[in-house]
Protein backbone atom coordinates (compact mmCIF):
# COMPACT_ATOMS: atom_id res chain seq x y z
CA UNK A 1 0.00 0.00 0.00
CA UNK A 2 3.01 2.29 -0.41
CA UNK A 3 2.67 5.57 -2.26
CA UNK A 4 -0.80 6.63 -1.20
CA UNK A 5 -1.51 10.09 0.14
CA UNK A 6 -1.62 10.67 3.88
CA UNK A 7 -3.62 13.58 5.28
CA UNK A 8 -1.78 16.21 7.32
CA UNK A 9 -0.66 15.35 10.83
CA UNK A 10 -2.59 16.63 13.82
CA UNK A 11 -3.51 16.10 17.46
CA UNK A 12 -4.98 12.66 16.78
CA UNK A 13 -1.71 11.24 15.46
CA UNK A 14 1.11 9.56 17.37
CA UNK A 15 4.54 8.33 16.30
CA UNK A 16 5.85 5.16 17.98
CA UNK A 17 9.66 4.98 17.80
CA UNK A 18 10.48 1.32 18.38
CA UNK A 19 13.65 0.06 20.09
CA UNK A 20 16.31 2.42 18.71
CA UNK A 21 18.83 0.95 21.18
CA UNK A 22 22.57 0.39 20.98
CA UNK A 23 22.34 -3.41 20.83
CA UNK A 24 20.31 -3.10 17.60
CA UNK A 25 22.70 -0.57 16.04
CA UNK A 26 26.03 -1.29 14.32
CA UNK A 27 28.43 -2.92 16.79
CA UNK A 28 25.60 -4.05 19.05
CA UNK A 29 24.90 -7.57 20.26
CA UNK A 30 21.98 -7.98 17.84
CA UNK A 31 22.84 -5.39 15.21
CA UNK A 32 20.19 -4.82 12.57
CA UNK A 33 21.78 -4.34 9.13
CA UNK A 34 21.92 -0.61 8.37
CA UNK A 35 20.10 -0.03 11.65
CA UNK A 36 21.60 3.40 12.26
CA UNK A 37 19.93 4.64 9.05
CA UNK A 38 16.64 4.95 10.95
CA UNK A 39 17.91 7.67 13.29
CA UNK A 40 17.91 10.61 10.90
CA UNK A 41 14.42 10.02 9.47
CA UNK A 42 12.96 9.34 12.92
CA UNK A 43 14.46 12.57 14.22
CA UNK A 44 12.91 14.47 11.31
CA UNK A 45 9.57 12.74 11.73
CA UNK A 46 9.48 13.40 15.46
CA UNK A 47 9.57 17.13 14.85
CA UNK A 48 6.39 16.83 12.77
CA UNK A 49 4.49 14.97 15.50
CA UNK A 50 3.13 16.64 18.61
CA UNK A 51 3.00 13.24 20.32
CA UNK A 52 5.65 10.51 20.40
CA UNK A 53 5.81 7.21 22.28
CA UNK A 54 9.04 5.23 22.53
CA UNK A 55 9.59 1.53 23.27
CA UNK A 56 12.62 -0.12 24.82
CA UNK A 57 13.61 -3.79 24.99
CA UNK A 58 14.48 -4.40 28.66
CA UNK A 59 15.47 -8.02 29.32
CA UNK A 60 16.72 -9.53 32.55
CA UNK A 61 19.90 -11.59 32.29
CA UNK A 62 19.16 -15.19 31.36
CA UNK A 63 15.96 -14.35 29.48
CA UNK A 64 14.14 -17.32 27.93
CA UNK A 65 14.56 -15.85 24.42
CA UNK A 66 18.37 -15.90 24.67
CA UNK A 67 20.17 -18.79 22.96
CA UNK A 68 22.55 -18.86 25.93
CA UNK A 69 19.61 -19.99 28.09
CA UNK A 70 19.19 -23.16 26.00
CA UNK A 71 22.24 -25.48 26.09
CA UNK A 72 23.18 -26.78 22.67
CA UNK A 73 21.11 -24.18 20.82
CA UNK A 74 22.42 -21.41 18.59
CA UNK A 75 21.21 -17.89 17.94
CA UNK A 76 18.40 -17.66 15.34
CA UNK A 77 17.29 -21.26 15.89
CA UNK A 78 13.62 -21.82 16.67
CA UNK A 79 12.38 -23.46 19.86
CA UNK A 80 8.96 -24.06 21.37
CA UNK A 81 8.28 -22.17 24.59
CA UNK A 82 5.15 -22.29 26.71
CA UNK A 83 3.42 -19.70 24.51
CA UNK A 84 4.52 -21.05 21.13
CA UNK A 85 7.43 -20.78 18.64
CA UNK A 86 10.31 -18.54 19.68
CA UNK A 87 13.38 -17.33 17.79
CA UNK A 88 16.48 -17.61 19.97
CA UNK A 89 18.50 -14.41 20.07
CA UNK A 90 21.99 -13.45 21.19
CA UNK A 91 21.93 -11.89 24.66
CA UNK A 92 20.81 -8.31 24.05
CA UNK A 93 19.27 -5.25 25.73
CA UNK A 94 20.00 -6.58 29.20
CA UNK A 95 18.66 -4.26 31.86
CA UNK A 96 21.16 -1.63 32.98
CA UNK A 97 23.70 -2.24 30.19
CA UNK A 98 24.84 0.22 27.55
CA UNK A 99 23.33 -2.02 24.87
CA UNK A 100 19.87 -1.54 26.38
CA UNK A 101 20.10 2.27 26.28
CA UNK A 102 18.21 4.25 23.66
CA UNK A 103 20.64 5.88 21.25
CA UNK A 104 21.76 9.32 22.35
CA UNK A 105 21.58 10.34 18.67
CA UNK A 106 17.81 10.08 18.86
CA UNK A 107 16.51 13.56 19.70
CA UNK A 108 12.91 13.27 20.87
CA UNK A 109 12.80 15.38 24.00
CA UNK A 110 9.01 15.77 23.76
CA UNK A 111 8.28 12.00 23.94
CA UNK A 112 5.75 11.60 26.75
CA UNK A 113 5.74 7.82 27.27
CA UNK A 114 8.37 5.08 27.32
CA UNK A 115 7.14 1.48 27.18
CA UNK A 116 9.63 -1.08 28.46
CA UNK A 117 9.03 -4.63 27.27
CA UNK A 118 10.56 -8.09 27.51
CA UNK A 119 11.25 -7.79 31.23
CA UNK A 120 9.31 -10.98 32.08
CA UNK A 121 12.11 -13.60 32.16
CA UNK A 122 9.89 -16.32 30.65
CA UNK A 123 8.15 -14.36 27.86
CA UNK A 124 9.57 -12.42 24.94
CA UNK A 125 7.89 -9.20 23.89
CA UNK A 126 8.23 -7.72 20.42
CA UNK A 127 5.16 -5.51 20.39
CA UNK A 128 4.74 -2.30 22.33
CA UNK A 129 1.15 -3.37 22.99
CA UNK A 130 1.24 -7.05 23.93
CA UNK A 131 3.79 -9.61 25.09
CA UNK A 132 4.46 -12.69 22.96
CA UNK A 133 2.06 -14.83 24.98
CA UNK A 134 -0.61 -12.64 23.32
CA UNK A 135 -2.36 -12.25 26.66
CA UNK A 136 -0.24 -9.83 28.71
CA UNK A 137 -0.96 -6.20 27.81
CA UNK A 138 1.43 -3.28 28.28
CA UNK A 139 -1.50 -0.87 28.64
CA UNK A 140 -0.43 1.12 25.58
CA UNK A 141 -3.75 0.69 23.74
CA UNK A 142 -5.67 2.09 26.70
CA UNK A 143 -3.28 5.02 26.99
CA UNK A 144 -3.68 5.90 23.33
CA UNK A 145 -7.46 5.63 23.49
CA UNK A 146 -7.69 7.75 26.61
CA UNK A 147 -5.52 10.40 24.97
CA UNK A 148 -7.82 10.42 21.93
CA UNK A 149 -5.35 9.23 19.30
CA UNK A 150 -6.79 7.82 16.08
CA UNK A 151 -3.76 7.18 13.88
CA UNK A 152 -0.56 5.36 14.83
CA UNK A 153 2.68 5.63 12.83
CA UNK A 154 5.40 3.04 13.59
CA UNK A 155 9.12 3.22 12.84
CA UNK A 156 12.36 1.82 14.24
CA UNK A 157 13.98 -1.57 14.74
CA UNK A 158 13.40 -4.14 13.51
CA UNK A 159 10.81 -3.99 10.72
CA UNK A 160 10.10 -7.73 10.75
CA UNK A 161 9.80 -8.15 14.51
CA UNK A 162 9.18 -5.34 16.99
CA UNK A 163 7.99 -2.73 14.48
CA UNK A 164 5.69 -5.12 12.61
CA UNK A 165 4.23 -6.65 15.78
CA UNK A 166 3.63 -3.18 17.22
CA UNK A 167 1.89 -2.08 14.02
CA UNK A 168 -0.22 -5.23 13.83
CA UNK A 169 -1.34 -4.82 17.43
CA UNK A 170 -2.13 -1.15 16.89
CA UNK A 171 -4.34 -2.10 13.96
CA UNK A 172 -6.00 -4.91 15.95
CA UNK A 173 -6.71 -2.40 18.74
CA UNK A 174 -8.70 -0.28 16.30
CA UNK A 175 -6.21 2.41 15.28
CA UNK A 176 -5.57 3.46 11.69
CA UNK A 177 -1.99 2.24 11.41
CA UNK A 178 1.01 3.01 9.22
CA UNK A 179 4.52 1.55 9.06
CA UNK A 180 7.10 4.09 7.88
CA UNK A 181 9.32 2.04 5.61
CA UNK A 182 12.39 4.25 5.23
CA UNK A 183 12.50 4.88 9.01
CA UNK A 184 12.66 1.14 9.76
CA UNK A 185 15.16 -1.66 9.06
CA UNK A 186 14.83 -5.46 9.21
CA UNK A 187 16.80 -8.40 10.60
CA UNK A 188 15.32 -10.79 7.98
CA UNK A 189 15.99 -14.24 9.44
CA UNK A 190 14.21 -17.42 8.33
CA UNK A 191 12.02 -15.46 5.90
CA UNK A 192 10.84 -13.09 8.62
CA UNK A 193 10.69 -9.93 6.50
CA UNK A 194 8.53 -11.42 3.73
CA UNK A 195 6.24 -12.94 6.35
CA UNK A 196 5.92 -9.64 8.23
CA UNK A 197 5.16 -7.64 5.08
CA UNK A 198 2.52 -10.18 4.10
CA UNK A 199 0.91 -10.03 7.54
CA UNK A 200 0.96 -6.23 7.58
CA UNK A 201 -0.69 -6.01 4.19
CA UNK A 202 -3.29 -8.64 5.09
CA UNK A 203 -4.16 -6.76 8.28
CA UNK A 204 -4.60 -3.43 6.48
CA UNK A 205 -1.53 -1.71 7.91
CA UNK A 206 -0.44 0.89 5.38
CA UNK A 207 3.22 1.10 4.38
CA UNK A 208 4.41 4.62 3.61
CA UNK A 209 7.58 6.69 3.39
CA UNK A 210 8.51 9.60 5.62
CA UNK A 211 8.36 12.16 2.82
CA UNK A 212 4.62 11.46 2.46
CA UNK A 213 4.21 12.79 6.00
CA UNK A 214 6.78 15.56 5.96
CA UNK A 215 5.39 17.00 2.73
CA UNK A 216 1.79 16.92 3.94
Amino acid sequence: MAGEDVAGLGAGDVLIAVDVQYDFLPGGALAVPDGDAVIEPINRLAQAFRHVVMTQDWHPAGHASFASSHPGKQSFEMVELSYGPQVLWPDHCVQGTLGAEISRDLHIQHAQLLIRKGYNPAIDSYSGFMEADRRTSTGLAGYLRERGFRRVFCAGLATDFCVAWTALDAKAAGFETYLIQDASRAIDTNGSLARALHDLNAAGVRTIRSEQLLAS
